[in-house]
């Protein structure tokens, strides 16, 4: 059983590095030891490699994202919870492709291999609530949805985040047929 202490310090760790990575891709281990103020070894008993620890900032990410669809179903409308949770889907995955670079190349095809499941599977639960709700289609397939929306984080943000609006015109998509 892990100490209550190490699990502390793992936490610190990889929320200090999800804001270091989020301000500079390039951010140094010792940086991030700094932020979660703990030391070198400390870091580096938990991430013995940079790569080690955007994988874990990139798994927890996930684990955050697929864990939190039951509390947005839970106060939100469905089509409210599946907008919400895809733009934070968006911003997540505009961190992770700055992030890489940092990765090898099996490295990121085993990340993306490994969130792909239940990525697909929160996506499948917030479509089957809004089909069950009568406000989404009752094909929509949430694969095709991640496919989807896949654009909205490779698209340029620039002068202007498009994703919500792009977003609406999917959303749009998911409603019922008359």
């Amino acid at each position: 059983m892990v100490r209550s202490d190490a699990r502390e310090n793992r936490m610190r760790i990889l929320t200090a590095a999800r804001d270091a990575f989020a301000k500079d891709a390039a951010a140094s281990m010792n940086q991030v030891a700094q932020l979660a103020g703990v030391g070198a070894g400390t870091l580096y008993r938990n991430f013995p490699t940079r790569e080690d620890l955007v994988l874990a900032v990139y798994q927890d990410e996930v684990v955050r994202l697929v864990d939190s669809v039951p509390e947005l179903l839970s106060r939100l409308s469905p089509v409210d919870a599946l907008r919400t949770w895809t733009l934070d889907l968006v911003a997540a995955m505009r961190r992770k492709h700055g992030l890489g670079d940092a990765l090898t190349p099996s490295a990121h095809k085993s990340v993306t291999e490994s969130s792909y499941g239940p990525v697909v599977g929160a996506i499948g639960a917030l479509l089957e609530a809004g089909a069950s709700a009568g406000v989404i289609r009752a094909d929509a397939n949430p694969a095709d949805f991640l496919q989807l929306t896949g654009a909205l984080w490779r698209a340029p943000s620039m002068p202007e985040d498009r994703a919500p609006h792009i977003l609406e015109l999917i959303l749009d998509g998911l409603a019922p047929r008359a």
